[in-house]
């Protein structure tokens, strides 16, 4: 059977066989205030190194997706084979320098992520968000809990 579609497209869908417990995280960043591009700009460097050390587990990142040109919101996804190595990352340099540097003062900007389970289950948290975006558009919010603050398995799981 062809994988072409009547209009000759080439149609092709992932095999995820491989990664059993591959994790998907999206993560965003939106100016508020004028030194927020300051914060964009000297970030955007660190991150592009971070990804292309290909740390454990890193199986690919896509970085400087522009969500919105004004104001100014952009953010990545990055790809990893399972939590744990998700997990060993951000609580290593220089994710954890990042974290605590913004958690005392986010520079100008609001700051998200969304965490994608493949074996069920999500998680996310927003700082600083102004108007809702992503789950926060339609689900209740609250303070967060817990070690990865909102991870929900789903049932399935």
């Amino acid at each position: 059977m062809s994988n072409q579609t009547a209009q000759g497209t080439k149609r092709q869908v992932p095999d995820f066989s491989a990664y059993p417990d591959l994790v998907v995280m999206i993560l965003g960043m939106q100016v508020r205030a004028s030194r927020g591009i300051k914060t964009l700009l000297g970030l955007g460097p660190q991150i592009d190194k971070a990804g292309s050390e290909r740390p454990e587990g890193l199986l690919h990142y896509e970085n400087n997706i522009i969500f919105k040109l004004y104001p100014l919101h952009i953010g990545m996804r990055w790809y990893w084979r399972d939590f744990e190595s998700l997990d060993k990352w951000s609580r290593s340099e220089p994710h954890l320098a990042w974290f605590k540097k913004f958690m005392k003062d986010t520079g100008g900007t609001m700051f998200w992520h969304e965490t994608f389970f493949m074996r069920g289950g999500m998680e996310a948290i927003y700082q600083n968000l102004e108007r809702p975006l992503g789950f926060a558009a339609f689900l209740p919010m609250g303070a967060p809990r817990g070690v990865m603050a909102t991870r929900i398995k789903s049932k399935a799981a």
